[in-house]
């Protein structure tokens, strides 16, 4: 197992970041902010007018505009984990030794983009918010035991350790206290105005497209983009033809054949990049209904995925195969590999799967369907937004192989709100498809698949573990591998965790998933390269504010 990167207590010292000048500013004002707007694209259809940051399927958080408004304590490499994270709006943050208390110290002279000054009650507040509000705590559910201000510092104290969700608190966005705290519903609340610290502020909003311009008042200095635009798409074919056309310069799609589709449209300026981390995206299975309430099936359904067919011909190898039994992507996750699963690899063996449900109790009618334990043919629904090609190109390899165990599988696209807001929370599905966070170790993929700790029944809002899968001893292994101290206790609880994975497939990992983004260089420089991978290259998460602080008008 790896050794802690941050000593224990550490306190990471703040640095002095300022948004980049340049010797060209393309035909911009005085502060060298370039007259070209830079357009981001996503393909997630219209968007209803909720700016919430906090609340999930809002279309700030959606398109990612969230991130230019309002900012987090630290940046985290995702595509390094391990690094440590540069200070943003916390000049610093002190653990103690068993990383169930946080002092930040915040950053001085931040205002709001109302000339409100930032203070340590404005991340006090927005600690506490999420704490009074299930809802918003997708983090750190029930695990905030209180948070204090201290002579200018912000405690927080932690029911549980937090060694593998630190960065999860560096990546907290923060919010006023002095607009927020006179809402009386912070879920519903749609921050119409939207006052944050971040380099912009919002301009005009339409279901289609959202304009924000320069925060004059920043912290870190003007930026060099002289306006943002966020252009939402239908699908991902939508999004890949802005790209290629150049009416969106930067997002994050599944393109088919993209060396050809895109970057061969001008080699010079069109980039794609990718990096690694433990992001892997997983067929979640309902296992609370059939025909996945039944380990047999989910097993048998584990050997009929062709994962390398599956990443060949719907990732277009974006997205790398996963080998390991385990469901750990490689070579990231060779490390974290329990002995007993070191060197097994997931392979096609439909003969293997039709043993399992033999012994099972299934059996096959005179026309080869299967029919389960008790009398019923199995059938199945995978479901994922339409427009989401890669996604919708799995499930149809998926369907294939669960066809040949004598299965009904269909798929059927469903509208991107909905699948955000009511089949995946609610647990109305049978099959689908979904990521998991990332982290530095493999804690957060597995607790995102099977922790019994966001475990809550079908019906309500599910913040993880949408599959509804219940194991005390999985549960009890992910908090003992989280609150240890000791590489060797953190190994026994990975091998109880890999084991439950293996043998009861709560759900399936289907494929890595890298950090993907593409760019256009033609109007701004700066951003992200597999040679200088510096953040997460994507515009969907608090990095956008650092890629910002990079980009300069291209010299012309």
């Amino acid at each position: 197992m790896r050794k802690r990167i941050l000593a224990a207590g550490a306190v990471l010292v703040a640095a002095g970041l300022v948004f980049t000048g340049c010797s060209s500013n393309s035909g911009g004002d005085d502060s060298g902010a370039s007259s070209k707007v830079l357009v981001v694209g996503m393909p997630n259809g219209p968007q209803s007018p909720n700016q919430n940051p906090l609340a999930t399927g809002s279309a700030s958080l959606s398109l990612g505009y969230a991130f230019v408004v309002y900012e987090s304590l630290m940046q985290v490499n995702e595509l390094h984990p391990t690094d440590d994270p540069t200070p943003w709006l916390a000049e610093s943050v002190e653990w103690n030794d068993d990383s169930t208390q946080a002092i930040i110290t915040p950053r001085e002279g931040v205002k709001w983009s109302d000339g409100e000054d930032f203070t340590a009650d404005d991340i006090a507040f927005s600690v506490q918010l999420r704490k009074d509000n299930p809802e918003l705590n997708i983090d750190f559910p029930d695990q905030y035991e209180g948070v204090s201000v201290e002579d200018g510092k912000v405690v927080v104290d932690f029911t549980t350790s937090q060694f593998v969700n630190r960065d999860k608190l560096y990546r907290l966005l923060i919010v006023p206290e002095h607009i927020w705290g006179e809402v009386d519903n912070p879920v519903e609340f749609t921050d119409d105005e939207m006052i944050g610290t971040g380099p912009f502020v919002l301009d005009k909003f339409t279901s289609q497209s959202v304009s924000l311009k320069p925060n004059p008042d920043y912290w870190g200095g003007a930026p060099k983009v002289g306006a943002l635009r966020y252009d939402t798409f239908n699908d991902n074919n939508g999004l890949t033809t802005a790209l290629t056309t150049g009416d969106a310069q930067w997002g994050w799609t599944f393109i088919p054949d993209y060396e050809n589709t895109f970057i061969a449209k001008n080699p010079e300026h069109f980039h794609q990049v990718a990096g690694g981390g433990f992001g892997v995206d997983v067929l979640f299975l309902n296992n609370q209904t059939k025909p996945f309430n039944n380990p047999a099936f989910r097993q048998a359904l584990n050997l009929t995925m062709d994962r390398d067919e599956i990443s060949k011909k719907a990732g277009y190898g974006v997205w790398p195969t996963i080998t390991s039994v385990t469901g750990l992507p490689t070579p990231t996750g060779d490390a974290f590999i329990a002995d007993e699963f070191q060197g097994q690899e997931l392979a096609v063996d439909v003969d293997g799967a039709k043993q399992i449900l033999t012994d099972a109790g299934y059996t096959w009618d005179d026309s080869g369907a299967l029919v389960d334990p008790d009398g019923e043919k199995v059938s199945f629904v995978l479901t994922n937004p339409a427009g989401w090609s890669d996604y919708l190109s799995a499930l149809d390899i998926i369907a294939t192989g669960a066809k040949e165990l004598g299965a009904e599988a269909t798929v059927e696209p469903a509208v991107q709100d909905t699948w955000f807001n009511d089949i995946i929370p609610f647990g109305n599905f049978q099959a689908t498809l979904h990521w998991v966070d990332n982290g530095s170790t493999p804690w957060n993929l597995y607790s995102n698949i099977m922790d019994g700790a966001s475990y809550v029944p079908l019906g309500e809002t599910a913040n993880w573990n949408f599959g509804r899968y219940n194991n005390q001893a999985v549960t009890d292994a992910l908090a003992a591998f989280k609150g240890a101290s000791d590489d060797a206790t953190r190994a026994e609880a990975m091998q109880t965790i890999q084991q439950a994975y293996v043998q009861d497939a709560p759900g399936l990992v289907i494929w890595q998933r890298p950090a993907v983004a593409q760019y256009s260089t033609v109007n701004y420089t700066g951003f992200p390269t597999e040679e200088d991978p510096y953040a997460n290259p994507q515009p969907t998460g608090p990095q956008a504010a650092l890629i910002l602080s990079k980009l300069v008008p291209t010299e012309k």
